[in-house]
């Protein structure tokens, strides 16, 4: 009976360990637990002034942009499709919001009206879904490869940037646009909110409805999914606007956050986070197969590591080492012909010691 139970045990936990979020909750449980272990307040979390801190809560407050920005390029990059430009086009939506707020006259954190605020966070986030718009119309219009396509917006969009705001960094001492990045809501950051928001809408449309499976589809055969009638390339246009509008929003929150606007430092390096995060959290490459609950956790994996760096005191450089090594090993977990292998070897030097 013991054998049994145990037998039944392991075999549950192997069918567990082949789910695909089981490697990163693994991995993102370990870097909690690791700074835990060091930091005895790094899980505490703490009520003051009617808000919630704690490092969990900082944690999740600044992975929120990157999160905004995965789950836009989790459905590109489901439908085989590559956004490279979501770094550049968060500059472009951070440089536009402060622009028309200064132009409205909007720098004062005093002012009553809430319409300078709602001006800017449209006209922000009108350009950044024009930008995923064009980045969808070079793909499927006029064919070009993905990364090339977003490659061009990725050179220029910085550029767009520092036109827009003259080559200065603007700064927009403007109360309600600050409350974006920096304010809370029922205890939590407003951030949070925002995210949880765009997650529960992509959820419902791609669980409530067949957008879902036509990604599914156009992932796995784009040309088998266009014969059966999916219309696969206006629905790749309105993904990659979507993906456009995402970096916008994460710009947004970038910007608010430090009440200026940077073309050369927001969104730096966020398109590579962004496809870290996604393929941590086991989308595939190839298409077909995407989680967005897997690239919430590889944002929130990625802050947290970056947290980890930052406050055991090792230099910023190592930032980028450690980001390689971590995707390098969660990613050869995650393959099934690399635990093959191992497998096969533990059978040759421990016969019967692997199953």
């Amino acid at each position: 009976m013991k054998t049994a139970v145990t037998i039944g045990f392991a075999q549950r936990m192997r069918a567990f360990a082949l789910r695909p979020l089981f490697w990163p909750l693994l991995t993102l449980a370990l870097l909690l637990a690791g700074n835990g272990l060091v930091n005895p307040e790094f899980l505490s979390l703490q009520w003051r002034d009617g808000h919630l801190y704690g490092s969990l809560v900082d944690i999740a407050n600044r992975a929120a942009p990157l999160v905004l920005v995965s789950l836009g390029m989790t459905l590109v990059i489901a439908t085989r499709g590559l956004d490279i430009s979501v770094g550049a086009v968060a500059a472009i939506a951070a440089t536009i919001a402060a622009w028309t707020l200064l132009r409205l006259h909007a720098g004062d954190g005093d002012a009553p009206s809430l319409q300078p605020l709602f001006a800017a966070l449209a006209a922000a986030l009108a350009v950044a879904a024009a930008c995923g718009l064009w980045n969808g119309l070079l793909v499927v219009k006029a064919g070009m490869q993905p990364i090339i396509a977003t490659l061009i917006l990725m050179v220029a969009g910085r550029g767009i940037a520092q036109l827009i705001g003259n080559g200065q960094i603007l700064t927009v001492y403007n109360a309600p646009y600050s409350y974006l990045g920096n304010g809370f809501l029922l205890g939590l950051p407003f951030a949070l909110f925002v995210v949880a928001a765009t997650f529960a809408l992509l959820h419902v449309l791609l669980q409530r409805t067949a957008l879902g499976l036509f990604v599914r589809a156009m992932g796995h055969n784009p040309l088998a999914a266009h014969v059966a009638g999916v219309r696969t390339k206006r629905i790749s246009l309105a993904l990659y606007t979507f993906c456009g509008f995402c970096a916008g929003l994460a710009g947004l929150l970038v910007s608010s956050n430090v009440s200026s606007a940077d073309a050369n430092s927001v969104g730096q390096l966020m398109e590579l986070d962004a496809i870290l995060a996604v393929c941590l959290g086991g989308t595939a490459l190839t298409g077909g197969r995407f989680s967005l609950v897997g690239s919430l956790l590889g944002a929130l994996i990625i802050q947290t590591l970056t947290s980890t760096i930052y406050a055991i005191g090792v230099p910023p450089q190592v930032n980028l080492v450690a980001k390689a090594l971590l995707v390098f090993a969660v990613m050869l977990l995650q393959s099934a012909e690399f635990r093959g292998s191992v497998r096969g070897w533990m059978r040759r030097v421990v016969p019967g010691g692997a199953r």
